[in-house]
């Protein structure tokens, strides 16, 4: 039997959105552009989460392919995509959603020479690059900073996540992390202790020795990628559509539904706070930091 092919209608596929939104809000997110560099973990949930939400424009920004050790919590890993870019089953997720999406793609991922073009015209940044990929972090947070760019990031810890917002005008990701002129791997702890202050995951990790900031190796899950993505979600609606007062830095949140507990945190001063400094001064030597 012929199947007719569905025609897609926009106002319909997101209909069930009303509600929570107005449908001239729904309308403004149809035109919205959203920037998310890295479509593995926390990216490609980002990213099917904003399609859903109606999101009609993205610059999205990947150059790995998927693999086995993938499937514990990447949406986008399968049997059928192992071997394939990322960026590439992203983007056909997207257009899966909603044909009419406009996909900017960066395959060389996020550099230099493409910073200024990937965040041209972006209303917002979502932060999903790996954990150790700090250089293009630093990088894109200060343009963000310097292009009066909303910028989020929202970190799987556990079976959580730990949430921070950068806005325009506000503490920048530099004031708050303190990255400049730190080795590798101090940077590695700093952004580790800056994104949760108060370690709500830390009294069920069952073997301490998988989180190794040497080798760039740390546990995750889907559960905590999934968070990631409803709280980053709910954010990006609020900034999106001007929906009322945020928290951003230098105060953070971290919610873990395993611990059943919500923390805010606030640290004045970003790295120069006492608490996160004295938490440097512990970790180092755990860590072999000098």
């Amino acid at each position: 039997m012929h199947m007719q092919t569905p025609t897609f209608d926009y106002e319909n596929a997101f209909s069930r959105n009303i509600g929570w939104f107005t449908e001239s809000e729904q309308a403004e997110l149809k035109d919205k552009c959203v920037a998310i560099a890295g479509c593995g973990g926390v990216g490609g949930i980002h990213t099917l989460t904003m399609a859903r939400l109606g999101i009609g424009r993205f610059k999205l920004a990947d150059f790995d392919d998927f693999g086995i050790e993938n499937f514990n919590r990447q949406v986008g890993a399968t049997m059928d995509t192992v071997g394939l870019p990322k960026l590439d089953v992203t983007q056909k997720s997207v257009k899966g959603i909603n044909p009419d999406a406009y996909c900017e793609v960066y395959p060389k991922g996020i550099n230099d020479e493409n910073i200024d073009v990937f965040l041209d015209g972006a209303d917002l940044y979502i932060d999903s690059l790996d954990f150790f990929a700090m250089p293009p972090r630093r990088l894109v947070f200060q343009a963000c900073a310097d292009k009066g760019i909303p910028a989020v990031t929202a970190a799987p810890l556990g079976m959580g996540t730990a949430f921070l917002c950068f806005l325009p005008g506000k503490m920048t990701f530099e004031e708050y992390f303190g990255m400049e002129g730190r080795s590798e791997l101090e940077q590695f702890l700093r952004f580790y202790i800056g994104l949760a202050p108060n370690a709500l995951h830390a009294n069920y990790l069952v073997d301490p020795t998988r989180l190794d900031l040497a080798a760039k190796k740390g546990p995750s899950t889907i559960t905590g990628c999934t968070m990631c993505a409803g709280v980053a979600s709910a954010y990006a609606a609020k900034i999106l559509l001007n929906r009322g007062p945020l928290i951003h830095a230098p105060e953070g949140v971290h919610w873990d539904p395993y611990v059943e507990q919500r923390t805010v945190s606030c640290l004045e001063g970003g790295h120069l706070n006492p608490d996160f400094q004295k938490k440097l001064a512990e970790l180092k030597p755990v860590f072999g930091i000098e």
